[in-house]
């Protein structure tokens, strides 16, 4: 089942399908902004980070066309300022999918990634009949930690050691919606001022519980 990958705008922030001739600006912004990002970004633990932006984007290309993935590009007043990616997305009687992003630091500060975050999460929602969207973040991630607060993503739990991010394992706080919690969609309550304070709220123990992650394992 392949995706179309839709174009979605609110204001000046606007999610388009990534295109292969996209590879040089997202290099040249990832490199640009890698004090920014590095902690953050997913590695893998059997090779070593690569910047072949083209190989990554036929990746997320082909992941559409099989209907597991919409790959986005985020912009802001028609610049190129980030991804966002719908990924993992599940059918049946799952109907799930997994969101993660980045933004440019020139870029923080303007509810990009909110407005971002609820575009796709409304598209993916009311578009394509999805039922569960979620986000992992990590639990140092302060940044990310405010965009669910400001959309009402509830917390769920802490997943430890759960993605390998900068180089190891690393522990997620992970936060999930489902339609019916927003039938008016995500991003019309948020900026209606209806978002629940407390949704994304990360339980005491849990905070406690990733201030000591988990040992590295011996080889």
């Amino acid at each position: 089942m392949s995706i179309v990958i839709p174009t979605l705008r609110e204001g000046p922030v606007v999610l388009r399908p990534v295109r292969l001739r996209d590879s040089r600006a997202l290099e040249r912004d990832l490199m640009e902004n890698r004090g920014w990002l590095r902690k953050w970004e997913a590695t893998s633990p059997y090779a070593p980070m690569s910047f072949d932006t083209r190989a990554s984007i036929r990746n997320l290309l082909t992941h559409s066309r099989s209907g597991h993935g919409l790959p986005f590009i985020v912009e802001y007043n028609g610049k190129l300022a980030g991804q966002l990616n719908v990924s993992s997305i599940t059918w049946g009687s799952l109907s799930s999918a997994t969101i993660g992003y980045w933004v440019g630091e020139r870029f923080a500060g303007h509810s990009i990634t909110p407005t971002a975050v609820a575009l796709a999460t409304d598209y993916c929602f009311f578009q394509l009949g999805l039922h569960r969207m979620e986000i992992c973040i990590r639990p140092e991630n302060a940044a990310s930690l405010r965009v669910v607060e400001k959309l009402g993503f509830r917390y769920e739990g802490l997943r430890r050691r759960y993605i390998h991010i900068n180089g190891d394992w690393r522990d997620h706080f992970c936060f999930g919606l489902v339609s019916e919690e927003v039938p008016q969609g995500v991003l019309r309550r948020w900026q209606k001022g209806g978002v629940p304070t407390d949704a994304a709220r990360v339980l005491a123990a849990d905070l406690e519980a990733a201030a000591h992650p988990l040992p590295t394992a011996k080889r």
